[in-house]
């Protein structure tokens, strides 16, 4: 890369250590080996420090070599060549070789192998609590304290939040393997299998060493080179060949498949493995699949013939401590049906709870062997496996089971498969790994769940060797259909790569939210038995009978599914590629929402004991997976959430939202009735009958540590039930919200406007001016829904615009530069409000739906300048690749890893869409690259309001804080 500076631009060049090879090193890395010598890898030349080698070019490394002053530039397109260039290319400074791959795609999240993060952050916890918030909210820590330790210590279980033992950042994961709800694996960017989720819900984060994929290469009958694809160099498998040299391979994810690229020095030869999960929007079969498939390519650019040998070892487990709670074995298998075969091992992981079998696979084709090795132990220097494969390059491929394990013992398996590749020529080997967890139980041991894949393979738990033949005759199929969807957003020209990479790669959290897709159980009942008659539903509606329950977490850390407020900003990705679940979430909050559950219990905030649920209320979630999710709603216990306001707003707007995108007449007529209860129980909150809803003196909604916007999201409510009262003939309903909208309407301007902005509340207070990032949420959701103008406008237009600038020049330009988003609140002089912990975070997937607000309003390169500094802070500056979490500080520190929230990215695609066609069409339908929905309905002030309420927490309340 070229970087070019006029005079105004100033910079310094500081010379610092370059991490790199001597030139003389990396010349002695690829010179041509004797023929016959065994090379072992570069376990014996210097990789990762030597002596310092500088070089003053501004295309080398630049990060480390150049530090830059740039002044601020007030064109944002411009700002996006000066600053997203170098951030991108020093993920890849550190790559030496010239070659690229086998068809790596240009687009997408690239990094090579050797890259080392600047930044180490920390998270949120507990400590970091000022100490006059911890002095206003003293009850709130003892009790949640004593909460914690009951938890914990008594009932040995994990807290839904765990303020004392957040996990810290490891700058290492790549793409999650596997489908939707049928548990994940996910496998970082330099190769190693370190963060699971088989037992849903519920993750822990091993790397597994042993499971690793390695290479031998034969000339004339004798191994000249074999090496673990590794750059680790761990203390044990010491027979090993470790110590890949980062420097040659690098790391390219464009979800819902990610290439890894190794150059072998010396050797002439690339490898091109490529990763591919069936994640495919609109599919509800291949999509729910519990399998990922490993394609690689093999380059010989050689004048000779090379046999070669790919193999991959798995440990029989997770490397949970139940990997050795014995009764585990292996065994070999063979399957061969429609003309084709697949052969590999069997790895049964026999737990009393949710037992589950892994599958390593090879698919049999001319010119290609494989070969296994059925058991060994992955302890001690595993020599033997070794020399077994670098003998011949095949495995001894012993037949019959192994012995079960013994309780401390663990086992694991092998499998590799070979072939010829002819001088300068190509050749293909593939894998798959699969797994079979087909019936589950959540943390009570209540109710046993099926999940969505067995409906297609069966729940017996002996799927594995069919779920990998299909895999590996089908995987060209998924590829196609993911290329079709992809290639019209990666090929237009108009939208910037960094934009390309994270629509996509985002989408991981469908999958890696500790995600699950069962059935509906036989005599469930989503109501509790209050029918249609009754203002309530079917007890087994259609969508969610043949599409099965679906449930996602607020977060890895923040267990609980469904988290509805979150929800809200993350349903894009869901309407718009997988509509059938978005609508089968809606139905079960639908049903929750007619039921209630007396149960007193203590909420931590307040002290006081209240209902877990109230009756025609939206639930905050549909529980915790450590407890029974769906039965028992409500795991948040922070604040008794029936007084929240942005619930049941949130729900009316989503509903008209997903039948604007869906036209989908029978879910209307069945959300109808719970649109009307939920906002009869949001009306009480109009104390003094202005059309405006109060705030009730503390933060009651998703900003739960800062108060904030529900009087967008009211009026903006308002505005959609007029609309679905036009839709089903209902003139007086239409009339009643009219009358309320025009009042709010005009009381919310004159309670909040300043001339550029609305203010944060009308109290008058010292931040009461601040402005907020989120202000326009309301808006956001009608444009979202086709409506925000015209008989449907809550909403000027020009006060709009105007509060979106606002935003953009101060919570965005004026924050951290403009290279980090938007932060949440900033005062008017331009400086971030620090009321709360909340107020100075910046929300990633706020910042996306606040980015997609601008481009409805025409403000494309803001809106595009906005987001892009999340992108590049998460994904290049702060190594949290496929781990995005809900906040970030200007510094130091993030909170709460692998959120849900940044799912709102396809919120801009929407609008993207929504802007390239006639309003009258519906915008899933075949723009940008979304594959077509199915349009056919199925049958199956002084006390007033900030944004939603005018009085002011000065603190930190749940999940900012506890």
């Amino acid at each position: 890369m070229i970087a070019e500076f006029d005079h105004k631009t100033e910079f310094h060049l500081t010379v610092l250590e370059n991490r790199s090879h001597t030139q003389r090193d990396r010349n002695r890395c690829l010179e041509d080996e004797p023929e016959g010598k065994i090379v072992p890898g570069l376990s014996d030349k210097p990789c990762l420090k030597e002596k310092p080698f500088t070089r003053l070019s501004l295309s080398h490394r630049y990060s480390e070599l150049v530090s830059f002053k740039l002044p601020i530039s007030r064109n944002p397109a411009k700002m996006n060549t000066e600053w997203g260039e170098k951030s991108t290319a020093d993920l890849m400074s550190r790559y030496v070789s010239k070659e690229m791959g086998y068809e790596v795609p240009k687009e997408g999240w690239r990094i090579c192998l050797a890259h080392e993060f600047k930044e180490k952050r920390k998270p949120f916890q507990a400590k970091d609590v000022s100490l006059t918030n911890v002095w206003e909210h003293i009850g709130l820590g003892i009790r949640y304290l004593k909460w914690w330790y009951k938890k914990t210590q008594v009932e040995k279980k994990a807290p839904f939040i765990d303020m004392f033992r957040a996990q810290p950042l490891r700058q290492i994961y790549g793409a999650p393997l596997g489908g939707i709800g049928g548990g994940t694996i996910t496998r970082g960017w330099r190769g190693e299998f370190c963060r699971w989720q088989l037992n849903p819900g519920m993750y822990h984060y091993k790397t597994v060493i042993a499971n690793q994929f390695t290479v031998c290469l034969r000339r004339g009958g004798q191994t000249v080179y074999q090496q673990v694809l590794s750059a680790e160099r761990p203390p044990t498998l010491q027979g090993w060949n470790w110590g890949y040299c980062g420097e040659y391979g690098f790391y390219h994810a464009l979800y819902p498949r990610a290439w890894t690229v190794y150059h072998l020095p010396g050797q002439n030869v690339t490898l091109t493995c490529r990763q591919i999960s069936p994640v495919i929007p609109h599919d509800y079969q291949d999509s729910s699949l519990p399998v990922a498939v490993f394609v690689w390519d093999i380059e010989n650019k050689n004048d000779y013939d090379l046999d070669v040998s790919i193999m991959l070892t798995m440990v029989n487990g997770s490397g949970h401590k139940d990997d050795k709670s014995g009764g585990h074995w292996n065994e070999p298998f063979h399957l061969e049906k429609e003309g084709e075969a697949v052969s590999g091992v069997l790895l049964h992981h026999c737990t009393t709870v949710n037992p589950y079998t892994l599958c390593i696979a090879a698919r049999e084709q001319p010119g290609r062997q494989v070969s296994h090795q059925t058991a060994f132990s992955p302890k001690g220097t595993c020599s033997g496996l070794w020399s077994d494969l670098m003998t011949d390059g095949r495995l001894d491929s012993p037949t019959g089971s192994s012995p079960q394990t013994s309780k401390g013992e663990k086992v694991a398996a092998a499998l590799a498969l070979s072939c010829t590749v002819l001088a300068q020529s190509r050749n293909t080997l593939e894998f798959c790994l699969a797994w079979d967890m087909p019936k589950i139980t959540f943390g009570s041991r209540e109710r046993e769940h099926i999940r969505r894949y067995t409906r297609f393979f069966g729940s017996k738990g002996d799927a594995s060797p069919s779920l990998s033949h299909y895999a590996l005759t089908h995987y060209r199929q998924w590829e196609k259909s993911i290329e079709e969807w992809q290639r019209p957003i990666l090929q237009d020209s108009s939208l910037p790569s960094w934009y390309k990479s994270a629509l996509f790669n985002e989408l991981y959290f469908v999958v890696d939210g500790g995600t699950v897709w069962t059935e509906l159980p036989e005599d469930a009942d989503i109501s509790g038995g209050v029918r249609t008659g009754d203002g309530g539903l079917p007890a087994q509606p259609a969508i969610i009978k043949e599409y099965g329950r679906f449930a996602y977490l607020e977060g890895q850390e923040y267990r609980m599914y469904n988290t509805y407020d979150v929800h809200f900003y993350a349903s894009f990705a869901l309407i718009m590629l997988w509509p059938k679940l978005a609508l089968s979430v809606q139905y079960d909050i639908a049903g929750s929402v007619v039921q209630q559950d007396p149960t007193e219990r203590l909420h931590l905030m307040n002290g006081q004991y209240s209902p877990v649920k109230a009756k025609n209320v939206v639930p905050h979630d549909i529980g915790d997976p450590d407890d029974e999710p769906w039965q028992r709603v409500n795991a948040y216990l922070i604040h008794d959430t029936a007084d929240w306001k942005d619930l049941n707003l949130k729900f009316v707007l989503q509903v008209y939202r997903d039948f604007h995108l869906t036209q989908n007449r029978q879910y209307l007529r069945d959300m109808w009735p719970i649109c009307q209860a939920v906002m009869e129980s949001e009306m009480k909150f109009d104390l003094d009958n202005d059309g405006l809803i109060e705030n009730s003196g503390y933060a009651d909604q998703t900003y739960d540590g800062w108060n904030a916007y529900c009087g967008g999201l009211w009026l903006a409510s308002l505005c959609v039930m007029c609309k679905m009262a036009h839709l089903v003939d209902s003139e007086e309903i239409y009339q009643r919200y009219r009358n309320i909208l025009d009042r709010g309407s005009a009381a919310f301007d004159q309670l909040l406007w300043n001339g550029k902005y609305y203010n944060y509340d009308s109290s008058g207070r010292e931040h009461s001016n601040s402005v907020m990032s989120d202000q326009c949420a309301g808006h956001w959701f009608l444009r979202a829904s086709g409506l925000g103008y015209g008989d449907y406008q809550a909403f000027p237009k020009e006060k709009i615009q105007s509060a979106l600038k606002s935003v953009f020049d101060l919570n965005v330009m004026r924050f951290a530069g403009g290279r980090m988003g938007a932060v949440n609140g900033m005062r008017p002089e331009g400086v971030p409000d620090r009321s709360s912990v909340q107020s100075d975070e910046v929300w990633i997937g706020v910042v996306y739906g606040l980015a997609a607000t601008m481009i409805h309003e025409g403000m494309w390169e803001e809106g595009m300048r906005t987001a892009e500094g999340c992108y590049r802070t998460v994904w290049e500056s702060l190594g949290m690749a496929f781990q995005t979490p809900e906040a970030y500080c200007e510094k130091s520190i993030y909170r709460s890893l692998a959120y849900m929230r940044p799912l709102s990215i396809w919120a801009m695609q929407l609008a993207l869409n929504t802007s390239q066609q006639d309003q009258t069409t519906s915008p899933l339908n075949g723009v940008a690259g979304l594959p077509v929905a199915q349009k056919k309905t199925p049958t199956d002030g002084g006390r007033r309001l900030s944004l939603h309420s005018h009085v002011r927490l000065s603190s930190v309340v749940n999940k900012g804080f506890f």
